[in-house]
């Protein structure tokens, strides 16, 4: 509305809806500047996807780090990342824009099946992909009591800076104990227990673990769009969360910083492609 105003004001009898369809003209206007982006000489290293609730509405972001560190939105859509065809297109569409689904990368993910699925059909079946640990462990203490989520927590938390398979077996032991009175717990630990490990079997720098573990990259920029957002008490329909989620990302992205521990990207690269790096 700032931008909007001071144009609206030159003008006889500025109404709130004369302001209102301006405002609106002018984020449609940037979203169409954010999904019609290329990426063609952008050599990504990590993509980071995840969804974000506005009201009872769903969207989806992705957001790509490149070598040197830097992060780019690539792209937002209306939906959950539990909707195959949604999450498919998504990715289609940031391919169509120029991201090479030939490169090999790191996909940081919430965990939903339809999104795995959405990347070995979209990349292929040989990207590396990382379970998102933060979603992990809520997973896994919401089906806990109070008094025994912290011993759950440290455990875990202990379990995954251990390499890939003294840590997955300590998970498994845990996941033992826990079935005898929590079997949903359990069962929700277990599940991709693997992929909760894909860092430490590549042996990616420690450096690089806190911002490759789990997908707070992308939750930043998410922060920073609610906070943008956070005065509005009602989303009409979907194309309105997209304006306003599309506005937002674009002046929250103005503020990214490179990843931590981005100096060790190079590792990373080696590690993904080592015949480009040799």
């Amino acid at each position: 509305y700032k931008q909007v105003i001071p144009q609206m004001a030159e003008t006889a009898g500025v109404s709130r809806s004369a302001v209102s369809r301006a405002a609106i003209q002018a984020s449609e206007a940037e979203v169409e500047a954010l999904l019609s982006r290329r990426f063609d000489d952008l050599k990504l290293l990590v993509i980071y996807v995840d969804g974000l609730v506005f009201g009872d509405y769903t969207m989806i972001g992705v957001v790509g780090v490149d070598a040197e560190g830097h992060k780019h939105v690539l792209g937002i859509r209306e939906g959950a990342t539990e909707n195959s065809t949604v999450i498919t297109e998504l990715l289609e569409d940031i391919v169509s824009r120029g991201v090479d689904p030939k490169r090999k990368m790191l996909f940081v993910i919430d965990g939903s099946k339809a999104l795995r699925a959405a990347i070995n059909a979209v990349f292929g079946t040989d990207q590396k992909v990382q379970r998102c640990r933060a979603h992990k462990l809520r997973n896994v203490l919401d089906y806990l009591p109070k008094d025994d989520k912290p011993q759950v927590k440290s455990l875990l938390r202990a379990a995954w800076k251990l390499d890939a398979d003294k840590g997955m077996a300590r998970i498994k032991k845990l996941a033992a104990w826990l079935d005898q009175r929590y079997p949903q717990a359990a069962a929700s630990l277990l599940e991709g227990l693997e992929e909760c490990f894909t860092i430490n079997r590549l042996d990616i720098p420690p450096a690089l673990h806190r911002c490759l573990a789990t997908t707070n990259i992308i939750e930043s920029p998410h922060a920073g769009v609610r906070i943008q957002t956070r005065r509005v008490t009602h989303w009409q329909n979907g194309k309105m969360v997209l304006r306003w989620m599309a506005s937002a990302f674009l002046r929250t992205e103005k503020r990214f910083k490179r990843i931590m521990g981005h100096k060790d990207l190079w590792a990373l690269e080696a590690i993904l492609n080592p015949t480009a790096t040799a």
